[in-house]
């Protein structure tokens, strides 16, 4: 992570979950308060409509990337996550106003957000980099659909409490077959999402690792293992499953049949997260977790 003390953000889109009356609160806050200090501000499209009246300048999503130096979405991680997977392409910086429930991506206090985000555009923050999973879905050796996520992959059935069964191979060496609920393939961003709720470690930030946790597995040996980030995963679904899912981010969803290979892997691109310059990994386990804090 990094931290830098100058000047960088003039042109600063606003993004927010629709159809969330506080959300548009401090959306409306936020333009009229930028665009009074002098910055250009953007609005996305889908936003905009929640506005219903703007005076700011109006694109599509896939578009902000081009046209503004920083993202503010304001909402939850689930909003957070949709933008990213679009805005990594683009490299523009990304922050988030926490109008969710964790909030482990989103930083910003919506009752500070004013202060916090002024000191963040003069210059005042950290910067990382989060990589993203790409998966791929093929069936007799073609491609048929890919998707990206910033949390998790998950193979699963598409029924409820159904066992599926599958191969697991890193780096075209097989790692074991298996018979559960699914596997959550998982970033150091997603480890405290989905794969923290099925018992997979707590990864920080900055390490280039991926989790594979298995979802409910018929034997009990079956643990969690984390392998190098740059690592090819190859899911192979048995031929006598029924027809399987894969989900991205718990979003995007593509059709696993009988037979079909998934290949997961880094996305080529990363998410340029900015924290407010006082930000600290530790302090948000410790908050969202309910961790203990010091004795003396």
């Amino acid at each position: 992570m990094t931290t830098t003390t100058h000047p960088a953000f003039r042109r600063i889109a606003l993004l927010g979950k629709v159809n969330h009356e506080a959300t548009r609160a401090t959306l409306l806050k936020l333009e009229q308060t930028l665009l009074n200090m002098g910055y250009e501000v953007i609005v996305e499209a889908r936003t905009a409509e929640q506005l219903k009246s703007t005076q700011a300048q109006i694109l599509p999503l896939h578009r902000i990337g081009e046209s503004a130096d920083i993202a503010v979405v304001v909402g939850g991680d689930g909003n957070m996550l949709g933008a990213a997977r679009v805005l990594c392409e683009a490299d523009i910086a990304v922050i988030g106003v926490n109008r969710g429930n964790l909030g482990f991506l989103t930083d910003l206090d919506p009752d500070h957000v004013i202060e916090q985000l002024k000191a963040v555009l003069e210059g005042n923050y950290q910067t990382e980099r989060r990589f993203l999973l790409q998966a791929e879905v093929f069936h007799c050796g073609k491609s048929k659909s890919v998707g990206r996520a910033i949390n998790e992959v998950v193979l699963h059935s598409d029924k409820v409490a159904h066992m599926i069964e599958f191969e697991v191979y890193v780096n075209d060496e097989f790692v074991y077959s298996q018979r559960s609920d699914g596997l959550i393939i998982s970033t150091p961003t997603g480890s405290t999402a989905y794969s923290l709720s099925g018992g997979g470690p707590i990864l920080t930030p900055g390490l280039d690792a991926i989790t594979m946790v298995p979802m409910f597995p018929h034997t009990l040996s079956s643990r969690p293992i984390v392998v190098d980030g740059h690592s090819v995963i190859r899911l192979r679904a048995a031929a006598d499953n029924d027809s399987l899912q894969l989900s991205c981010d718990g979003h995007v969803r593509m059709t696993v049949q009988p037979g079909d290979d998934v290949v997961i892997q880094q996305h080529p691109h990363r998410l340029r997260l900015v924290h407010p310059q006082d930000h600290s990994y530790y302090r948000v386990l410790r908050n969202k977790l309910g961790w203990g804090s010091r004795l003396f």
